[in-house]
């Protein structure tokens, strides 16, 4: 679509000879010849620029009336580029323009070629200014609803105390970690603490650590520039950048290579890096919310796990209490995905009867919020009379929490057969990683070496089972 320029002169041959230079290079251009046609057409049509002449018919040289025309203008629409043009420049009258509202200069008699490129900068960075505070509050807006479709549950005491301390210690920049098993939420709650931080306006970018492999940390991490390694090809920007005055939360912190653990502890002590094949070193400020279901402790006398990185990492530990011991929460939590789960297979009519919650309240939940969530997605699919009961759910037996003491879990274990005759070899692998992954205590880089897989084959799966 062609550029729209309204120009504004009191000379008709000026007025001829600038419609005839942009008409020529593709632009529309509207003319306008006093100060009150300019700014009816303003107020009527859209334009990208406005050449403006400074001097009317009430003088001809003090620029007062162009000045004030362009703060009328401004006054409508303060992002369309006015450039100015007058005979009589003075320094004087550039900040007066300036300040009202005018983008640029340009005395007269002008050059075509420096007419053409000026107004053709001032409408490109226009049109990119508008965009980008269009995606700006196209993110204010996903982030607005993104939270409403993720609230945080908490009637539970436990959690009650948990969003208790989240209140006192997100208003501050402290790194916090947040502990737990698979599915308790931490992802979330990460969430929750930047926006309820003073960080919020600007961006929380998550890492999975365990997905990035050895070679590529610091390229990922501090990004690269072009040329640094062979498939370098362009400069790129890495998360702590792109976390700048903003949050970077670190999932999976356990995963993080020993060998890089101090890279990473350098831009935690004095938020300082260098990028991959750069000597300039740049310093951010990016608060650190780091994550895991690791026992960290245990890592480190194991020498799998720097000391001083994990000083670094909780000044301030939060630990998610796992759905088993959330139990006021099971129901609150089932409505909201069964409202999810209704808008996406347009079943409005839908319901779950009290006998289900009350088998959910007495289910162990190994995989917690996030086997609840698949659970009930999987009975929303199953049921066919819109009324979900306790055999839609699938729960297992041997997880109910008034059966799980050692002997009889040991005894169930031992009556029940190794392998499920009826499960396809997707369902068998994806219950063989859980079962590595809760015998290794959450360690991932254990779970993935006993299962003789690599870290990023292990991930593969971890992605594709959403575990």
């Amino acid at each position: 679509m062609a550029a729209k320029i309204l120009v504004a002169d009191d000379d008709q041959n000026i007025l001829a000879a600038l419609k005839m230079l942009f008409s020529c290079e593709g632009y529309e251009v509207t003319l306008a010849s006093q100060p009150a046609q300019v700014l009816k057409l303003f107020q009527q049509q859209s334009f990208d620029c406005v050449l403006l002449d400074l001097n009317f018919t009430l003088d001809t040289t003090s620029g007062e009336e162009g000045i004030a025309l362009i703060a009328k203008l401004a006054q409508v629409d303060e992002n369309i580029p006015i450039i100015v043009m007058t005979g009589w420049a003075t320094i004087d009258l550039a900040v007066s323009a300036m300040q009202n509202g005018a983008a640029d200069l340009i005395q007269k008699p002008w050059d075509n070629e420096q007419l053409l490129r000026t107004s053709e900068t001032h409408i490109k960075l226009a049109q990119q200014q508008q965009k980008s505070a269009r995606l700006n509050r196209e993110n204010q807006i996903l982030k607005a609803l993104h939270s409403n479709l993720n609230p945080i549950i908490a009637e539970s005491t436990s959690m009650q105390a948990v969003l208790t301390m989240v209140e006192q210690l997100a208003q501050s920049d402290v790194n916090v970690l947040i502990t737990g098993e698979n599915g308790t939420g931490k992802s979330l709650l990460a969430e929750h603490i930047h926006n309820r931080s003073n960080r919020a306006e600007h961006s929380l970018i998550s890492v999975n650590m365990g997905a990035i492999s050895e070679n590529l940390f610091e390229s990922e991490m501090f990004g690269h520039v072009k040329g640094a390694f062979t498939d370098a090809r362009e400069n790129r920007i890495g998360r702590f950048e792109l976390a700048d005055q903003g949050s970077l939360f670190l999932d999976e912190i356990g995963n993080i290579p020993l060998s890089q653990q101090s890279k990473l502890l350098r831009v935690l002590e004095n938020q300082k890096f260098e990028k991959v094949g750069a000597s300039k070193t740049q310093q951010v400020d990016t608060r650190v919310i780091a994550a895991t279901n690791a026992n960290i402790e245990e890592m480190i006398s194991q020498q799998q796990f720097r000391q001083d990185l994990f000083f670094r990492l909780n000044t301030f530990e939060i630990q998610l209490p796992p759905l088993r011991h959330r139990l006021a929460d099971i129901k609150p939590l089932a409505e909201s995905f069964l409202a999810g789960f209704k808008a996406k297979y347009h079943k409005p009519e839908l319901t779950i009867s009290a006998e289900a919650i009350a088998a959910m309240q007495s289910y162990a939940w190994p995989g917690n919020i996030r086997e609840l969530s698949h659970m009930l997605e999987r009975a929303v699919i199953l049921t066919t009379n819109n009324h979900i009961e306790p055999q839609h759910l699938g729960l297992q037996a041997g997880n109910l929490v008034h059966d799980v003491t050692a002997d009889n879990a040991q005894q169930q274990n031992q009556q029940q057969p190794e392998w499920d005759v009826d499960k396809t070899l997707d369902e068998l692998e994806q219950k063989i990683i859980c079962a590595r992954i809760k015998h290794c205590k959450g360690n991932m880089q254990n779970a993935a070496k006993s299962l003789g897989l690599s870290r990023s084959a292990f991930y593969r799966r971890i992605d594709k089972y959403q575990l």
